[in-house]
């Protein structure tokens, strides 16, 4: 089954406190999406992957030891951010009709973009031994300290839609607020 590309709202372009989140055929988009779903499972996931190896980090730098297990944690993270960025990205396609930088989340995704340049240059530090081993736990905070802010901004914007329309229901709007958590 081909897929049409949705139109983009007229009201684009209006400003952020004008346009509500979703319009009604967004939110329906949203509900039909497959990715929603994906992005429901992998934006806890990602959480639980960054909360054991922030811990792991954290214990390396202040004990020197389980530098090994520090590391893969910071890569499996990693991973689970490219996954959830790579679906979000599909996931917007289906609601929005872009890839990235729709008009509802531009600063969301923007963050984003720092926190995965930051946990890819992690990657190339750790690959080429660009860094020692504390400076690059501190770049991995770095990316950490960022996926946080980048989270608060997903969940205050979406925790706002749920407010702005108590007649859609819970479970759409838990699913969608996972469905943009990077």
């Amino acid at each position: 089954m081909a897929r049409s590309v949705p139109p983009r709202s007229t009201l684009a372009a209006a400003p952020p406190a004008a346009r509500p989140l979703y319009t009604a055929e967004e939110r329906r988009r949203r509900d039909a999406s497959r990715w929603t779903l994906v992005q429901g499972v992998l934006a806890p996931l990602q959480f639980l992957v960054f909360a054991v190896s922030a811990v792991l980090v954290v214990r390396f730098l202040l004990t020197g030891q389980g530098l090994a297990a520090a590391n893969i944690s910071v890569v499996v993270k990693t991973i689970a951010l490219y996954a959830i960025m790579y679906t979000g990205a599909l996931w917007e396609h289906d609601v929005y009709g872009r890839y990235l930088f729709a008009p509802a989340f531009y600063w969301e995704d923007m963050v984003s973009m720092v926190v995965i340049a930051l946990h890819t240059a992690y990657l190339y530090a750790l690959a080429t031994d660009a860094l020692a081993p504390r400076p690059l736990m501190f770049l991995a905070l770095a990316a950490y300290a960022t996926y946080v802010v980048n989270a608060a901004q997903f969940v205050l914007k979406l925790r706002a839609a749920r407010r702005a329309a108590p007649d859609a229901p819970r479970g759409a709007l838990v699913a969608a607020a996972h469905a943009e958590l990077a």
